[in-house]
């Protein structure tokens, strides 16, 4: 590896392991009421339509405020910014434990996606400060793995916690809130010494450095676009925001509801955390060979589309599995087509965005995903509670999948992708 390529592994080394810490915490303070679901529901009364409207609510606060909280970090850095969203999200996560039924649930996952709405669009646009576009699939999946890595580590850690209950007079799903709540409110305040506001800032870099970066990073600069507002009225970016919201409807259905999928199986509380790991544990691995694929071959469209099919199959396979092993395997395979797509997706905005125009692009297309994340929760509730199984959920999911690959298919001729990178080893 050249000297001029060793520059952006120093830079993976020094950012990525924090930005993933922070997105475990981030991705369990958004599902964790899954788990928590497994015991709340019956204490509070939440039928399965009121869980699911409540799950669906954190994504219109969500939705609602990710193109300003973008923007905001774009104008005022990521150092400041992540650290009033961790400390606010921190605390509104904690407060999930003071939840006393319909009303306070439906209240407290609005804020909580009002609180998180920046962090996830933030980040995608802070790499792009430090990487240039060859090596995006790959940092965007090591960023990613942020959510297999919440299911793998999380699904134990919360069916460890549920067993809690009682201790100090509080329920197991009270306890789940507060412990993994509170660790963003003191990652808040490392953040401030570790995500400096970009490679300028980054006294960790040599002046060569800081150089190499900046004249990379300016080289594969090809956007299009850099004023704001004609880039959030661009069809590409509303296009690729709907693509996100299939994907969303099947990813967030599967993701708030697949512990009491599982539970429905007939295992018990415990074992579910486990159980849901499993999935995670295979889209890992398949999510970092695809992501370092769709760079190598500079291609992203097939490398979007592929993963949505597969995850589809998957889907459709479980909704009809006769056996609980066959569901699982099943969910499996679709949840590793869906971690697939989302790094090679994450590249293509950039692609056509810079400056401005990338962070409102990158927070719009967020923005409308959430569409779908509303919806998919909601209407697996539904289902489930209109069918008494998830047969027709897991079709429903399946359908958001094909939405997702057909639109990126359409979109192939408008957008170009880059070359193949030189350097394949960071």
């Amino acid at each position: 590896m050249s000297d001029k390529e060793q520059v952006f592994a120093k830079v993976a080394w020094r950012l990525i392991p924090f930005m993933v810490l922070l997105y475990v915490i981030n991705y369990l303070d958004r599902v964790n009421v899954g788990f928590a679901a497994l015991t709340m529901n019956r204490d509070l009364g939440l039928t399965p339509t009121i869980f699911g409207f409540g799950a669906s609510l954190f994504f219109i606060g969500y939705m609602v405020f990710q193109v300003p909280s973008v923007l905001i970090l774009e104008r005022f850095g990521a150092r400041r910014t992540v650290f009033w969203i961790l400390l606010t999200w921190g605390a509104v996560s904690a407060a999930n434990a003071l939840v006393q039924g319909e009303t306070s649930f439906y209240v407290v996952r609005f804020l909580l996606g009002v609180a998180e709405a920046g962090f996830f669009p933030g980040m995608i646009f802070y790499l792009t400060l430090w990487f240039p576009p060859a090596y995006r699939a790959r940092v965007n999946a090591y960023f990613y793995s942020g959510i297999p890595l919440a299911f793998i580590l999380g699904g134990p850690l919360s069916s460890l916690i549920m067993e809690m209950d009682g201790i100090a007079g509080l329920r197991g799903w009270q306890w789940l809130f507060i412990i993994e709540g509170l660790p963003a409110c003191f990652l808040a305040f490392a953040a401030l010494h570790l995500l400096p506001d970009g490679p300028r800032q980054a006294s960790w870099l040599s002046p060569d450095e800081r150089a190499t970066i900046a004249s990379r990073v300016a080289a594969g600069d090809k956007a299009e676009q850099r004023t704001l507002w004609p880039a959030l009225l661009d069809l590409r970016v509303i296009a690729l925001g709907m693509a996100y919201a299939g994907w969303q409807f099947g990813f967030y259905g599967l993701g708030l509801w697949l512990p009491q999928i599982i539970q429905a199986m007939g295992f018990s509380n415990f074992a579910n955390g486990f159980i849901t790991a499993l999935p995670f544990l295979a889209a890992i691995v398949a999510m970092n060979l695809w992501s370092r694929s769709s760079d190598a071959r500079g291609e992203r469209i097939w490398h979007v589309v592929i993963p949505a099919l597969v995850a589809a199959l998957g889907f459709a396979a479980a909704s009809v599995s006769p056996s609980s092993i066959g569901t699982v395997v099943a969910l499996t395979v679709a949840a590793s087509g869906l971690i697939s797509y989302m790094p090679p997706f994450l590249s293509l905005p950039p692609t056509f965005l810079g400056g401005p125009a990338a962070a409102g692009g990158i927070g719009l297309v967020s923005s409308l995903g959430r569409i779908g994340a509303m919806l998919g929760p909601y209407v697996v509730g539904v289902l489930r509670e209109g069918t008494g199984d998830y047969s027709a959920a897991m079709m429903a999911m399946a359908g958001g999948q094909l939405l997702a690959a057909a639109i990126v298919f359409a979109l192939g001729r408008t957008i170009r992708t880059p070359k193949p990178a030189l350097e394949r080893k960071i």
